[in-house]
């Protein structure tokens, strides 16, 4: 391995080394140039990346993208769906039609196969323009992956401030729902003004040495000027909330298991921040379900060795867990979910390698977001690998904007759905700038394959991040002391 290699994200359950070895630019380059952007996708990109230029990003001007009640709510059942689930989901829809006008707040369904072009022209509505009175800014899809795909999330998230619900029973749902409800209607919460960081670092592994020090460190602690470039103060100081860091030799799994349930009289923070190795499994390992994405803490001894003592899953979070009102972001290896097959690592001519005998949402976000002692209010994710490289490509410097801007919008109290939007402006210039490299017939400079493949990553990192949970939830950032 050299520094230029990519690194991804993750640890193999099964062998303790990495799910996949590293890959050298050249190579990324061979894959990224055998899997071509549709051409109406790309051509729609390239409409898209005007748009975010817009103060008001697609919305009308007179509409406000932070506030709900203007920029419309929407929830969206997968077709057939059972009664049970639409009861289930009935508080949420009750309680937001408390605070968003009937015209702007909807409840559609989803019809198997539809690609988001078809969905969003049955509505009537053309991408490039988002009509709250015809489909709100806000959407929250009901069901899993297979019920509706994450392609589609993906891609309507482009747009629009998307979240998922996806849980095993109508139960789960119904304790979100409420949850929710209760959350924000309350005269007091739970939780500290604290955001808490935890960020494992592993000798000999340059992933966590990456996200360590270009991810959790900077976001703790700030950035000293440099250059041209002005400081940058701690995020969580300069909205005026307290921090929590457990980094390196204290990014203990028992250190994690004390921040999810906090002894009596100590509040839960309002803001959990995991930067790690998420655990992964081959198809058909019946760990598969139920810890893909478990997060590998510093316990971990080293590569060719694992074992459930070195990573949290959702079991752990026993029912006397406290992660009401919580927002977490999981850095990690299908920290979010997993799809069937292989997203990016296909080679020219070659079919998609299974990963998964189904697309599944992870266990461990699910049991955050449906808590019977109190549901989290978001985890914002990632499907798929992550990829530490693109925290800091080579020459590039820390690339941290977007979970910098995260953080800010959320700590502001902005809904988290919105909070998300610098990722899917990443993924839409991206991915127009990297057509644009690897197309032959462009007149444009040609770029060397190491930017091919920065371009590359950091596209597929930007696209696959997700949020689950309803994405109109904010902190309580009045009430939060």
């Amino acid at each position: 391995m050299n520094e230029d290699d990519i690194i991804l994200n993750g640890i193999n359950g099964a062998t303790g080394e990495y799910l996949v070895a590293p890959i050298t630019p050249s190579d990324a380059v061979k894959i990224a140039s055998g899997r071509p952007t549709d051409s109406a996708i790309g051509s729609w990109f390239k409409a898209i990346a005007s748009v975010f230029k817009r103060p008001k990003l697609g919305l009308p001007m007179d509409v406000d993208p932070t506030n709900p009640g203007r920029a419309g709510w929407a929830i969206v059942l997968p077709a057939g769906c059972s009664q049970e689930l639409k009861s289930a989901v009935q508080p949420l829809i009750e309680r937001r039609k408390n605070v968003v006008p009937p015209d702007r707040c909807k409840v559609f369904e989803y019809r198997p196969g539809e690609t988001m072009r078809k969905w969003l022209a049955r509505h009537g509505v053309a991408p490039g323009s988002v009509v709250p009175t015809k489909v709100p800014y806000y959407v929250t899809l009901v069901g899993g992956p297979t019920e509706i795909p994450f392609d589609f999330q993906y891609l309507l998230d482009v747009e629009y401030a998307v979240g998922r619900l996806a849980f095993d029973t109508p139960e789960q749902y119904r304790l979100y729902a409420e949850s929710v409800a209760a959350y924000e209607t309350a005269t007091s919460i739970k939780n500290a003004k604290e955001v808490t960081y935890w960020g494992p670092r592993h000798p000999a592994d340059r992933s966590t040495q990456m996200s360590a020090d270009s991810l959790i460190r900077p976001l703790m602690e700030g950035m000293p000027a440099a250059g041209d470039q002005a400081g940058e103060a701690p995020i969580a100081t300069e909205k005026g909330f307290r921090s929590k860091c457990f980094l390196a030799a204290d990014s203990t799994k028992a250190r994690l298991l004390e921040t999810l349930h906090p002894t009596t009289g100590t509040a839960p923070p309002a803001v959990l921040f995991t930067a790690s190795h998420g655990m992964g499994w081959p198809k058909d390992d019946p760990r598969q379900l139920t810890a893909q994405g478990a997060l590998l803490a510093q316990d971990w001894a080293g590569f060719g060795q694992v074992s459930p003592a070195h990573y949290l899953t959702a079991p752990e979070v026993e029912a006397g867990a406290n992660v009401s009102g919580l927002v977490a972001f999981l850095f990690a290896c299908y920290g979010a979910g997993t799809p069937a097959t292989d997203a990016f690592l296909t080679e020219r001519g070659r079919g998609p390698t299974d990963i998964a005998s189904a697309p599944f949402v992870g266990a461990l976000p699910q049991r955050l977001l449906s808590h019977p002692n109190g549901s989290a209010l978001a985890v914002v994710g990632h499907v798929e690998r992550a990829w530490g490289y693109s925290i800091r490509p080579t020459g590039a410097g820390s690339q941290i904007g977007p979970f910098r801007d995260f953080l800010a919008r959320v700590l502001s109290g902005e809904p988290v759905g919105h909070a998300t939007k610098n990722f899917s402006e990443r993924y839409a210039v991206l991915s127009t700038a990297l057509a644009s490299a690897l197309d032959e017939s462009s007149k444009e400079a040609k770029v060397s394959p190491q930017e091919i493949a920065a371009m590359w990553v950091e596209r597929n990192d930007a696209q696959n991040y997700v949020v689950l949970g309803d994405p109109a939830v904010k902190l309580r950032t009045d009430l939060l002391t």
